[in-house]
């Protein structure tokens, strides 16, 4: 590993994977395909498998035998086929169950004796990219067994600079900790490595849709014969190893590399530019379409469809975007796009005080410390925090108090992105957030550390990505206004919402809302019942606010299904540095694995942590419109248990 701009340069090299040594008899299967062929009620299973002879055996029979989630058995008929009739199809979470049916081949010789044994579990469901010319461009929506999917989630990165570190159980909890955050899919990213064997299984088992990267990313390529026979070697051996795995959404080919060749940020030569075609549009799409052929390829990420035509296209394909961050632009830019396909966007911030202490001494607890900074691999980051920092939030008192500005901030950003993308879902069709995990502990965009402590982003994720959720655009300040000291002038403020259903099923609900003051009192309000078909999305009309005064009046909003709270917010029409808080005197009480905070005024972006470090919360960093909010403890111990809200960052 030679370093990214959230790892260090770590390069190291060895056998960290088993190895192991066959012995044969006879005979053995090189691979096994399995194809199915979906009808109304009824998959047909085919299979296409190759088999490896030793000592001119060629009296040797393979038999397959399905095995399915209830225990029944299926055989091959007459022409070699499985036919499996009612069959349970898997989905990825949210949309339904995941099934799992275990395939067993035999390889048996004359006498009965099995010579090899493979097995595997598969998922009956059909999965593709839908694309189709629409009003705005072409629609790319990941397709699964007829139904078009709105994509959470987020971009997986190695989960340790040193791999032996990997393994399947640390793996399992953070996958677990992506479905406990509604996470429905998961990006591969293409710089590095492919993940074991288990990490799919674990999606198959969680309805985790996985989107895989081939092994290349942000470089310049050249072909030669040697080079060409260790890609197709590397692309048939993973291909033929993850191909049957139910959670396996996609094939693409690169990270970036399209959209960079084209850009010459690498300064390509005459040769790679053409390289690049040879490599991701003729090679690999060709070995797919032999090992593969029912999942879905894709050239790059980001793309329009390859071929270096018109690969920013905002309007095909799947895109990057990174002008919020990079580009120092506003939170509000976002709305300015309606991706097809969001599959890169991030934010940065640092990890929490307990991980920091991992690394540092008191001394080095500034974020311009030598310590600090060699702990933040992109070296304009700190100074992009501080600046979003300026434009939206007082100065933090103190270093413990910056980096939890700092983890609001970047919840703040990437919810305003995901939630007017899926405003508008139907015209975008993913969110997938960068990134999900670290290498090492180090200030990074991931939402979940590098010791496994969900940032703030992490658990605003779990509302954000919720199936059904209500959101908020406002107009205000921000949109309207972005520096006080502009010219005065007047400025609307409105609040227009919306609920997103994502799910199967058609939902009912109310819709609450209130304009409160700084002590949480109402001054307006009002509800409204309203129908929501499955995935989909409804506007409700736009509330005009504008004669109220935005430095001391608030919005909060609520979605409510026979009497429960199902999802809600609040939103100011002012940057929170000019909000003018009271001091909600937050007090916490502890019964039994239950957490309660008390608020005397509205209190924004409550965080409940302990000294420890180890606590995870059913909910975190959540408003309080005065009265109380209890949350569950998942794990971690409940001793000096602490409180604090926005109103204490100065």
């Amino acid at each position: 590993m030679f370093g990214w701009d959230w790892g260090p340069r770590l390069p190291d090299a060895g056998i960290w994977r088993d190895v192991r040594i066959l012995g044969i008899d006879g005979g053995r299967f090189e691979q096994v395909y399995i194809k199915q062929n979906h009808e109304k009620g009824k998959v047909t299973l085919e299979f296409d498998y190759s088999i490896e002879l030793f000592k001119d055996n060629t009296d040797l029979t393979a038999s397959i035998t399905v095995v399915g989630p209830d225990g029944s058995t299926y055989t091959q008929n007459e022409e070699d086929e499985v036919i499996i009739n009612n069959p349970k199809l898997w989905w990825p979470k949210g949309y339904g169950e995941q099934p799992l049916y275990t395939v067993k081949a035999e390889l048996t010789n004359r006498d009965g004796k099995v010579l090899d044994l493979w097995e595997r579990r598969i998922g009956l469901r059909t999965l593709t990219i839908h694309k189709e010319k629409d009003e705005w461009g072409e629609s790319f929506a990941h397709e699964i067994n007829g139904v078009q999917v709105f994509a959470m989630g987020a971009d997986y990165i190695p989960e340790d600079n040193l791999f032996g570190r990997i393994n399947a159980g640390r793996t399992r909890t953070l996958l677990e900790d992506c479905v406990e955050a509604n996470h429905n899919t998961i990006r591969v990213w293409g710089g590095g490595y492919y993940p074991d064997d288990y990490f799919f299984d674990i999606c198959d088992e969680l309805g985790l849709l996985v989107w895989v990267d081939f092994m290349y990313a942000c470089a310049s390529y050249e072909l030669d014969e040697d080079f060409e026979e260790n890609i197709r070697q590397e692309t048939i051996d993973n291909v033929i190893r993850i191909r049957h795995h139910a959670s396996l959404a996609i094939w693409c080919g690169n990270n970036e590399m399209e959209t960079q060749t084209q850009d010459k940020a690498w300064n390509p030569s005459p040769k790679q530019v053409m390289d690049y075609i040879k490599i991701f549009e003729y090679i690999i799409p060709k070995i797919v379409k032999e090992y593969d052929p029912q999942t879905f390829y894709w050239p790059s990420s980001p793309s329009s469809g390859g071929n270096y035509e018109d690969s920013w296209n905002y309007n095909r394909g799947d895109t990057h975007y990174w002008d919020v961050w990079h580009g120092n632009k506003p939170f509000s830019e976002y709305r300015k796009f309606f991706f097809r396909y969001a599959s890169e966007f991030g934010f940065q911030s640092f990890p929490s005080l307990k991980t920091i202490e991992s690394f540092t001494e008191k001394k080095d607890r500034n974020i311009f410390s030598r310590i600090m900074e060699m702990h933040q691999r992109n070296k304009a980051a700190n100074g992009k925090i501080l600046n979003y920092v300026s434009d939206n939030y007082l100065y933090p008192k103190d270093f413990d108090h910056l980096i939890y500005t700092s983890q609001l901030l970047q919840a703040d950003a990437i919810r305003y992105g995901v939630e007017h993308w899926r405003r508008n879902r139907g015209r975008c069709m993913g969110a997938i957030v960068w990134q999900l995990n670290d290498i090492w502990p180090v200030a990074s965009w991931a939402s979940i550390d590098y010791f496994g402590r969900w940032k703030a982003l992490h658990y605003s994720e779990k509302r954000f990505f919720a199936p059904i959720m209500i959101s908020c655009e406002e107009t205000g300040e921000m949109t309207e206004r972005p520096h006080c000291i502009e010219e005065p002038h007047e400025i609307e403020k409105a609040a227009r919402l919306n609920v997103a259903n994502e799910t199967m099923d058609e939902i009912k609900g109310t819709v609450k809302w209130a304009l409160r003051n700084a002590k949480a009192e109402i001054i307006v309000s009002g509800e409204k019942d309203v129908t929501v078909p499955a995935l989909t999305s409804i506007w409700l009309d736009k509330l005009d606010f504008t004669r109220y005064d935005e430095l001391s009046n608030y919005f909060s909003y609520e979605f409510v299904m026979d009497g429960r709270y199902v999802s809600g917010g609040t939103c100011l029409f002012t940057a929170p540095k000019h909000f003018e808080f009271e001091d909600p005197e937050l007090s916490v009480t502890v019964n039994g694995d239950t957490i309660t905070v008390s608020a005397k005024a509205y209190a924004k972006s409550v965080e409940i942590s302990n000294e420890f470090g180890d606590l995870k919360l059913s909910d975190n960093y959540f408003d309080i419109n005065g009265g109380e909010v209890s949350v569950k403890v998942i794990t971690g111990r409940t001793e000096g248990i602490k409180v604090r809200s926005v109103y204490d960052i100065a």
